[in-house]
């Protein structure tokens, strides 16, 4: 399958930030809860959890994670399935309580921008300064296309302790959730968990004519938000993940 889409796509280049699963890692929540930290907080968030997804009518635990956040917004969103054959449901909210930065991609290192566009979390931190960790792939196809080709940056995390310069910060608690949720995510073979970074939630009229005001005067990054917002929308339709890709300029395409 991976072959086949490798021939499809290319020369375009495959963007990592829709999720595949594979084969579970079994001894990975052995290894999340043998850290200091972690090892009491499964017992300490999991009920809570359990009684919140129950509530929902959702399946515990989930079995796919898809993460999105607006800047403008200051949201961050977990949406959750059990098969992968199901559409995402929205999971639960959560308030991003501090960043930097303003609309626009993250295109050099100490811009003090959140980047902007479509990740997976490829780095689970139980040891950090900032309570609990996920780290984002940035620099992604993308970004090494169009950021600064020497300083692009990088160590972007979505972290608890409410602290920001250029990462998606929110408290601690819900920081441990999130960090539950994708570690048994991780656990049941879902080895890429999108984490989808918008600027504004364009379903949202308030938020939608603040990015036209903004971006009217900049036709590079009005396309840009818009190649963001056809991502969104597929999405909203479907509640599903489209494949996205990424052409030789380090155009976002939806495929």
């Amino acid at each position: 399958m991976i072959a086949l889409l490798k021939k499809i796509i290319a020369p375009l280049f495959v963007l990592s930030a829709i999720a595949f699963t594979g084969t579970a890692q079994t001894s990975y929540l052995s290894l999340v809860q043998s850290s200091a930290k972690t090892n009491g907080l499964f017992s300490k968030v999991e009920d809570s959890l359990r009684k919140q997804f129950e509530a929902k009518k959702l399946q515990w635990p989930p079995q796919e994670l898809y993460i999105r956040s607006f800047k403008y917004d200051r949201l961050l969103e977990v949406w959750v399935k059990s098969e992968p054959k199901d559409v995402f449901k929205l999971f639960k909210s959560y308030k991003i309580c501090m960043q930097s930065g303003t609309i626009g991609p993250k295109r050099m290192e100490g811009d003090f921008q959140m980047p902007e566009g479509f990740y997976y979390i490829n780095e689970f931190k139980p040891n950090s300064n900032f309570h609990l960790s996920l780290g984002l792939n940035y620099p992604n196809a993308s970004d090494k296309i169009l950021s600064d080709s020497y300083r692009p940056g990088n160590s972007i995390y979505i972290h608890g302790k409410c602290l920001s310069v250029g990462c998606i910060a929110i408290d601690n608690l819900p920081i441990e959730e999130v960090y539950l949720m994708t570690s048994y995510a991780r656990e049941a073979g879902q080895e890429f968990i999108p984490v989808h970074v918008y600027p504004v939630k364009y379903n949202v009229k308030k938020s939608f004519d603040y990015l036209a005001q903004i971006t009217k005067e900049n036709q590079p990054l009005q396309q840009f938000a818009i190649s963001l917002k056809n991502v969104f929308d597929y999405f909203e339709d479907k509640k599903q993940l489209p494949l996205v890709l990424v052409n030789k300029k380090g155009d976002y395409i939806v495929n």
